[in-house]
């Protein structure tokens, strides 16, 4: 019975150490392909719209703001969320503006 433990117990150490050279050594593979440098500062939803419709230097309909968000960032927004985050700031006259419906611009002063 002795053997039986001391072979499920070296099993496990065996497990776990396969485990965390696999880990190692993906590391050290996407650390050879990843740039240097500090890792980018991960955006809002409300900043990828600002950054968006600052290169746009004009008033997007929400749905262009979306399309671009996506081909820009590679991410899927959701328009209920983005449209309502850009409302709160609009009614609070922080950075956005709304000219029309569904239509959002930014504040003269944040251009």
């Amino acid at each position: 019975m002795a053997d039986d433990f001391k072979d499920a117990i070296l099993s496990i150490f065996e497990a776990s150490l396969e485990a965390q050279l696999r880990a190692v050594r993906r590391l050290r593979r996407d650390s050879d392909s990843a740039p240097p440098g500090p890792r980018p500062k991960r955006m809002s939803q409300v900043d990828m719209a600002y950054d968006r419709l600052k290169r746009a230097r004009s008033p997007l309909h929400v749905a262009v703001i979306i399309e671009r968000i996506e081909q820009a960032f590679g991410i899927s927004v959701e328009r209920e969320s983005l449209v309502s985050a850009l409302s709160k700031k609009v009614a609070r006259r922080e950075r956005f503006a709304r000219p029309a419906k569904n239509t959002f611009a930014l504040l003269p002063e944040t251009k």
